[in-house]
């Protein structure tokens, strides 16, 4: 994840944990949001795409390997894990020069 930005989460739908006091957690597709604007960090609308906004989520929360608010997520945006970061185990390692030239 970047550096100074935190970014929530948007979803394509909602589901309520009864055991953690009627919380509101994300289901379906879940796409990185910066609270404040109106777009997703991959560039959909919220509005126009029916997103709801998980303000309360974090973006790394959203990951199975989390144990976090991951249970009814199905897919998780590519762009968007791309842009705000990716800490799985399908993660592609970040890109390192193996013999630069001299």
């Amino acid at each position: 994840m970047k550096r100074g930005k935190r970014y929530a989460v948007a979803a394509s739908g909602q589901w309520t944990d009864e055991e953690d006091g009627r919380r509101r957690l994300p289901a379906g597709e879940v796409h990185a949001w910066e609270p404040g604007r109106n777009e997703t960090v991959c560039g959909l609308s919220l509005s126009r795409s029916r997103l709801a906004r998980f303000s309360h989520v974090n973006w790394p929360d959203t990951f199975p390997e989390s144990g976090g608010a991951a249970d009814q997520v199905r897919r998780v945006c590519p762009r968007c894990a791309s842009v705000a970061g990716r800490r799985g185990s399908d993660a592609r390692p970040r890109w390192v020069r193996d013999r630069p030239r001299p």
